[in-house]
């Protein structure tokens, strides 16, 4: 691919599809009742065999 299309896509596209994804993981880790999900994937190192 050229250069020139991939900056533009980049520059326009590739923005928007970050944000969106930004976006969305956001809301995904900050929405009710995912505190406890994230309490238990955070202790896992710490639990005992």
């Amino acid at each position: 691919m050229d250069y020139h299309i991939m900056r533009t896509f980049a520059d326009s596209w590739g923005l928007l599809a970050m944000l969106a994804f930004f976006v969305a993981a956001s809301a995904f880790a900050f929405r009710p009742g995912s505190k406890e999900l994230s309490q238990d994937a955070a202790s896992i190192p710490l639990k005992d065999d």
